[in-house]
């Protein structure tokens, strides 16, 4: 599933658009990404209208056009945007095309749990501005972070991690990445961390949001080796630190890797 590293980098890919007019659309209007969309009202406004901005925020996308008019992807679990030449014709999993004079910009989502969300006025859609404060924001402070987990005390601190409300664009790898890098066990029950901890999850969720937008956000790289990542999907993985197998678990209904050495 497409996190908020691999959302900025799929974001990126359609940069060469901006700026040029959509000459046409092609779209799979009966499909469930485009569930509570208008889309006779983007085909009839998209089209002639430039590609003015785009920018990503959690696990979401805003494209704004001319005339008002601004398009919202959610790459869900298979979501991806690729470039094609001019006159591509689209595939069956090809779900939206926007047709430019020298490019098509392409969303594809085989499993069709993304979606994409149509506005027309002046200002971004309300469901846009309302969304959470990003990871690396200033308001996504200590103190925010605190209240989030008292809010959810009961919850394993693994599950806390994957609600957009509290981490947007964090989902499960990039959540044990931080858990392993805070030296927290993902069974904890967020209300039992202590502030000492909380300060630790603080930084590692800032520095792994970062990092991975500075590596897989900006070209698709590969983190470093040192990091968890390219253990925790390895049958019989091990913690990079020292070598001790991973433990695994289903948690907050999501695989789950941690080392039970560093994680205890």
């Amino acid at each position: 599933m497409p996190e908020l590293a691999e959302v900025e980098y799929f974001r990126k890919r359609w940069d060469p658009g901006l700026g040029g007019v959509i000459t046409g659309l092609q779209l799979h209007a009966q499909k469930r990404i485009f569930r509570e969309t208008d889309v006779r009202a983007l085909k009839r406004r998209l089209v002639r209208q430039k590609l003015l901005h785009s920018e990503a925020r959690g696990k979401q996308m805003l494209l704004q056009f001319g005339d008002g008019n601004w398009l919202g992807i959610h790459l869900g679990m298979s979501g991806q945007l690729r470039l094609e030449s001019a006159g591509f014709c689209a595939g069956k999993h090809d779900h939206l095309v926007l047709e430019q004079e020298e490019r098509a910009l392409v969303l594809r989502d085989a499993r069709q749990f993304g979606r994409v969300r149509f506005h027309h006025g002046a200002e971004a859609p309300e469901w846009w501005q309302v969304s959470s404060p990003e990871i690396n924001s200033k308001p996504w402070t200590k103190a925010a972070l605190t209240k989030f987990l008292q809010r959810h005390a009961r919850a394993p601190i693994k599950a806390v991690l994957l609600l957009q409300s509290g981490f947007p664009g964090i989902g499960n790898w990039m959540a044990d990445e931080i858990l392993w890098r805070a030296h927290l066990a993902p069974r904890t029950p967020a209300g039992k961390i202590t502030a000492k901890k909380i300060a630790a999850l603080w930084r590692s969720t800032r520095f792994v949001a970062r990092a991975a937008l500075e590596t897989i956000g900006h070209d698709s790289t590969d983190p470093p080796r040192t990091w968890l990542l390219h253990e925790r999907w390895k049958a019989g993985g091990t913690c990079p630190r020292h070598e001790t197998v991973l433990a695994r678990a289903t948690i907050g209904g999501r695989t789950t890797a941690w080392c039970p050495q560093c994680q205890k």
